[in-house]
């Protein structure tokens, strides 16, 4: 694995599962790390060590639940706003948030980003709005202080611009009702041309309209899955929760003259579409110095490609990918906890699927197991925009129970 939504080094539990994955999709044993912090606190979503993805993973479950109707814990809530620092970032994880953050603070554009989304989200519901408000600005004000002068964000403050990270910020953005392209860097760049910047062209043989996750050593830009649909969705201008766009199209690949986003995008879920033709799922390749060469199932990454399709009007495209999700994800997200749980009811909120219904899982239930009993789903209040009501709407309309979100995205991987 070696990027997306799980902040800093991924789920430090996803990964483990992910490659102890075999071709069916079952978990092997493998040990979990445990939490190098003593007692997790009550508020905090998951069991697992949470160093590496304590913010994502809560951040992650808040979207969930908004996106099922439920509203998080107070305490919960409580634990997330607690994580921020004074100057409005977040780390991937702070054990001790009564020290202030310092220069040895290891702040995280990711988790930022998605602290920044989940925040709004919960905000309708939640026991101190004006709070969540000076949250978010902060929060949003910080990212747009470390933007690199390409318009873009690495996982890192001022480490190189990667499709991961700007998409993961694009998303919360467009969350929050920001425009993308009104967040430009001094030197007048937006997020979009960062991500143009990894685009693969159509004519490439062994890439065709993919997007890199950076070029390599040499300058040259390789397809990767989990950047590309990473950055389908913010070329789109959406985030993690995502529904399917209408009307429906067939993805295709499309140089134009002059490069728009938006067409790299679509390229992008064109390159996608094929990638999971294959096999009805994504795969990791060998690990580094591994006796077993073969390929597995790319679990989480295979969800987040659902959802870009769905968001590119490729649902057709995405369908086999889901069927293969609800009959091989239960024992991944068993073990990956609260994040793992999102992004498959991510996948099946984007394809108007019923998470509770998910195979033979009741992702809802189950995601809600993983931390403090959420409020009962609030159906007095619905609303249908994509803001802080939490899309609460899908809960109502259609099979009465939807969907959620989270993602992610944005880590199934990234690099730190």
């Amino acid at each position: 694995m070696n990027t997306v939504r799980r902040g800093a080094a991924a789920l430090a539990a996803a990964a483990a599962v992910v490659l102890g994955t075999g071709a069916a999709g079952t978990a092997s044993a493998a040990p979990s790390p445990s939490p190098s912090t003593g007692t997790l606190p009550s508020g905090l979503y998951g069991t697992k060590d949470p160093t590496y993805d304590g913010v994502w993973r809560q951040s992650l479950a808040f979207l969930a639940q908004r996106g099922t109707g439920y509203q998080p814990a107070d305490r919960a809530v409580d634990w997330l706003l607690g994580q921020q620092c004074a100057d409005g970032s977040f780390a991937s994880y702070r054990a001790d948030v009564s020290k202030p953050c310092d220069a040895k603070t290891m702040r995280d554009t990711n988790a930022t980003a998605v602290a920044v989304q989940a925040l709004h989200a919960v905000r309708r519901q939640a026991a101190a709005p004006e709070a969540i408000d000076k949250a978010v600005k902060a929060g949003s004000d910080w990212l747009r202080s470390v933007q690199n002068e390409d318009g873009g964000w690495g996982y890192g403050v001022g480490g190189a611009s990667d499709a991961n990270s700007t998409s993961v910020v694009v998303g919360a953005l467009a969350a929050t009702g920001v425009r993308p392209v009104s967040f430009a860097s001094a030197e007048g760049r937006t997020p979009y041309d960062a991500l143009l910047a990894f685009a693969l062209p159509c004519s490439d043989e062994d890439g065709a309209g993919a997007f890199a996750y950076q070029p390599d050593k040499t300058g040259k830009l390789l397809a990767n899955a989990d950047a590309t649909a990473a950055a389908v969705l913010a070329g789109l201008g959406k985030s993690v929760v995502a529904t399917k766009a209408s009307p429906e199209q067939p993805p295709t690949c499309t140089d134009l003259p002059k490069p728009t986003v938006e067409r790299a995008a679509l390229n992008g879920a064109s390159y996608l579409s094929k990638a999971l033709a294959r096999t009805g799922h994504l795969t990791l390749p060998p690990m580094p110095g591994a006796t077993d060469t073969a390929e597995r199932p790319d679990i989480g990454n295979t969800a987040d490609a659902v959802v870009a399709l769905a968001a590119s009007g490729a649902v057709k495209e995405a369908a086999p990918a889901l069927a293969w999700l609800e009959k091989n994800s239960a024992a991944w997200a068993k073990e990956g906890g609260p994040a793992a749980y999102a992004q498959l009811i991510l996948a099946a909120r984007a394809t108007d699927t019923d998470p509770r219904e998910f195979g033979t899982a009741d992702l809802v239930e189950q995601l809600n197991a993983t931390g403090p009993a959420p409020k009962t789903p609030d159906t007095s209040a619905v609303s249908t925009s994509n803001d802080e009501s939490g899309f609460d709407i899908w809960w109502i309309i259609g099979i009465g129970t939807l969907v959620g979100v989270g993602v992610g995205f944005l880590v199934s991987g990234r690099k730190k």
